[in-house]
């Protein structure tokens, strides 16, 4: 609890869900998990608590993610878990309800982002702001793109990747696609159902992608031990997968995250893809702590990648300083302000 709060900065991720407070800095760092009871509809867990139950619940409990390839999904549930993580940052006590300025990808409809400011406001927001993941990104890397220059960012996440060309304070260039981390998880799955004929779970899955996935195999020699229900017998089973084969697993998704970027760098104007050139790409998000993916991206598109310091952090950073620079920014972004008297869109 960190009292009286007036502004907060939310990277409402798939994955996980990070919250920045003016002054303090990412305050709260927990998956976006609600683990329920059925047949009541009985909130049991939320955050950690809840992710620890993934798979691993009795037949009545179920451990959900609201949030699907970077929008809701369940908007009761996320509501609630907005309402739980506001409140362990706030104080239960909620007497002064904060300003809260949320990432979201740069493709969603507005159908998408009203439900994203609902939810907010329900939670007990004075007023919503949305700004667009990339951007958020780019402030958060403290990328100056105010002025008549290009720069480009690739924000991976849990269910999306976002790719935005920056110029002049605003979005010039965009594309959003629903290929990113989660996607990895579900690849691997499908890779060692096929390859060992083995189900694993989701947790595993992930741990799989962390332990040894890489985007750049050569050179990366690393293996793992995974457990699962093997598909023929249905008994335990365990298996050795090495970091090539993980290679191979994600290697799809991988080709999807640089098409959209190459379908980017294809839109933007001259004159900025020079500049991109010059500068390289930003890379954040999740996804970019993939092993050798800012080389694999590299390679595949002909433009130096920076992998910035702490890049799961990059967005909700960048939405709250977003909001403390609110006065500057408003003055050179336009259109700035949208929606009614609660809420606002950073979004260009």
């Amino acid at each position: 609890m960190f009292g009286l709060v007036n502004d907060i900065g939310i990277d409402l991720g798939t994955a996980t869900c990070l919250v920045y407070v003016k002054g303090k800095g990412i305050v709260l760092n927990e998956p976006s998990v609600v683990a329920v009871e059925q047949e009541t509809s009985r909130i049991v867990a939320i955050g950690e608590e809840a992710r620890r139950m993934l798979g691993r619940t009795p037949g009545n409990i179920v451990a959900v993610k609201p949030l699907r390839d970077g929008v809701i999904a369940d908007f009761e549930l996320t509501e609630q878990m907005l309402k739980y993580f506001i409140s362990k940052v706030c104080g239960r006590s909620m007497l002064l309800h904060p300003r809260i300025a949320v990432g979201v990808p740069s493709g969603i409809t507005s159908v998408e982002r009203r439900a994203v400011i609902d939810a907010c406001l329900q939670a007990g927001a004075r007023r919503c702001y949305l700004i667009e993941e990339p951007l958020a990104a780019a402030i958060g890397a403290g990328v100056d793109f105010s002025e008549p220059s290009g720069s480009m960012v690739v924000d991976i996440g849990g269910g999306t990747t976002d790719v935005a060309v920056l110029s002049m304070g605003q979005v010039v260039v965009s594309k959003s696609v629903r290929v990113a981390g989660n996607e990895c998880d579900e690849a691997i799955t499908r890779y060692l159902r096929v390859r060992f004929n083995i189900v694993i779970g989701e947790r595993t899955a992930e741990e799989v992608k962390v332990e040894v996935g890489t985007a750049w195999p050569e050179g990366y020699d690393r293996s793992i031990e995974v457990r699962g229900r093997d598909l023929a017998t249905g008994l335990p089973k365990t298996v050795t997968v090495t970091s090539k084969q993980a290679h191979e697993a994600v290697s799809e998704t991988l080709a999807t995250i640089v098409g959209a970027i190459r379908s980017v760098l294809e839109q933007t104007p001259p004159e900025l893809a020079a500049d991109i050139v010059d500068k390289g790409i930003v890379l954040t998000g999740g996804g970019a702590l993939l092993h050798g993916i800012d080389r694999y991206i590299s390679r595949e598109t002909g433009v130096v990648v920076n992998l910035v310091d702490d890049p799961i952090t990059c967005v909700a950073r960048g939405t709250g300083l977003a909001l403390e620079t609110l006065a500057n920014l408003s003055t050179r972004v336009s259109p700035f302000w949208s929606g009614g008297p609660s809420s606002g869109s950073f979004l260009s």
